[in-house]
């Protein structure tokens, strides 16, 4: 099972659409009453951000000159915030959507940068199987496609459910903010397992 608020690539024929989704905060209290819009971002989320649609940007400047960007806003999703870009772009064919894929990801948001150096110190050091997180999930065909970065996952194995969620590392990051941080996004699939 998965919940994803990222679109890795949504359109079809000649029209595109990808965003930057980084930066995270919960709402508490009384901004559950709202939609994040008061809140004020950290330089740390702001910057998370900014590399993710950084990265963005020159992975379509392969592909298209035809792309606007529009943001960074808050968007919610369930009791969190985060800050989004969207991109819009199109594309003269799509013979290259294969390569645009794999262009766009893994995304720095699960990935991180440099690119190959940091998916090799992954693969190195990381002893838990991702499985399905950080892949991408969704249909892809010749009339739409719709894909998805799996960001939130569950693993669901007889009786045992395993939890998947993340956070994006900067050298200013505070490792306790960024415990609880993924804690928060498990939150809605954990509510799933209580009720």
């Amino acid at each position: 099972m998965t919940a994803t608020p990222e679109i890795l690539l949504d359109g079809n024929g000649h029209n595109w659409r990808t965003i930057a989704l980084a930066g995270t905060m919960k709402l508490e209290g009384d901004q559950l009453n709202g939609e994040g819009e008061n809140l004020t971002w950290s330089t740390k989320n702001i910057q998370e951000q900014r590399i993710v649609a950084t990265y963005i940007t020159e992975c379509l400047e392969q592909f298209t000159d035809n792309y606007v960007e529009e943001g960074p806003r808050t968007v919610r999703a369930a009791n969190l915030v985060h800050l989004r870009s969207d991109f819009t772009f199109s594309l003269k064919d799509n013979d290259h959507i294969g390569n645009l894929l794999q262009a766009l990801h893994p995304t720095p948001a699960v990935c991180g940068l440099p690119k190959l150096e940091t998916f090799r110190f992954i693969m190195n050091n990381e002893h838990t199987p991702r499985r399905y997180y950080s892949g991408f999930i969704g249909p892809m065909g010749t009339e739409e496609t719709h894909l998805y970065v799996s960001l939130r996952c569950m693993n669901i194995d007889g009786d045992v459910c395993h939890l998947y969620a993340g956070g994006g590392l900067l050298k200013d990051s505070i490792l306790e903010q960024e415990w609880n941080e993924t804690e928060a996004k498990l939150q809605t699939m954990l509510q799933l397992l209580r009720d």
